[in-house]
């Protein structure tokens, strides 16, 4: 696989480097897409089900739903574009891998330095205490929590804000990013879809890794078409070649 002069210096140059993930990373991977493809779910569209009042007006069904999903994205694994972007993540003085996934894989590769815009579907907490739970206690079918708090996913749903301290975080990288790789991801959901941007207006060299181009495509610096998990193990193999 061939990869640019200019990309490949701003590489090695680089001590700032950001990488924003979406869900074709994941997908290598096989992990389901949002909608479930058979059984009780094709009744239910993924908006009428991952939203706040959907929750407090049918928990049960909304948990069962996402242990639905916990499962299956249990059983997949990280693929090698998730193994070759935590190989970067030691290759620079600063690093940070910001991702709109929920699977929890760029940890599970052993990704460190990661900021999980949209949370993590293996983690949930309480809506009295805030306490956190990796394997809430079920009880009647509902989590509770010991405080006797209603239990919910630690994923970010339709009409909810984002993390403020991860959203500040994630655009401070991308202000001060040298190198930004946008991988994986359709760029049309914000505001993660204008991180690329950001970095960009602010002098970092920015590159689109994606099977198809998108909108972001033509404004920034290089698109490289491929999947991430054959184009990252490769970028990476020629950054340590000497």
């Amino acid at each position: 696989m061939e990869f640019s002069d200019d990309l490949i210096e701003a590489l090695k140059m680089a001590k700032r480097v950001v990488v924003l993930t979406g869900a074709g990373v994941s997908a290598e991977s096989g992990v389901p897409t949002f909608r479930g493809p058979d059984g009780i779910w094709k009744k239910f569209k993924a908006e009428d089900l991952a939203t706040l009042d959907s929750f407090m007006a049918r928990p049960e069904l909304v948990w069962e739903w996402y242990n639905w999903r916990r499962d299956l994205m249990s059983n997949v694994k990280p693929n090698p574009g998730h193994m070759a972007i935590t190989e970067m993540e030691v290759m620079f003085l600063s690093f940070w891998l910001v991702t709109q996934n929920v699977d929890g894989l760029h940890q599970r590769a052993g990704s460190k330095k990661v900021l999980p815009l949209h949370g993590n579907i293996f983690d949930s907490y309480c809506m009295e205490c805030g306490k956190y739970y990796a394997d809430p206690p079920f009880k009647d079918g509902l989590p509770r929590c010991s405080c006797g708090g209603l239990i919910r996913p630690d994923v970010v749903w339709f009409g909810e804000q984002l993390d403020p301290e991860l959203i500040t975080k994630a655009f401070d990288a991308a202000e001060k990013a040298q190198v930004f790789l946008s991988v994986g991801t359709s760029a049309v959901v914000m505001p993660a879809a204008s991180l690329p941007v950001v970095a960009k207006r602010s002098g970092a060299y920015v590159v689109e890794i994606n099977p198809e181009r998108t909108e972001l495509s033509d404004m920034l610096d290089e698109f490289i078409e491929g999947k991430s998990g054959e184009v990252m193990p490769e970028l990476v193999k020629r950054l340590k070649a000497k």
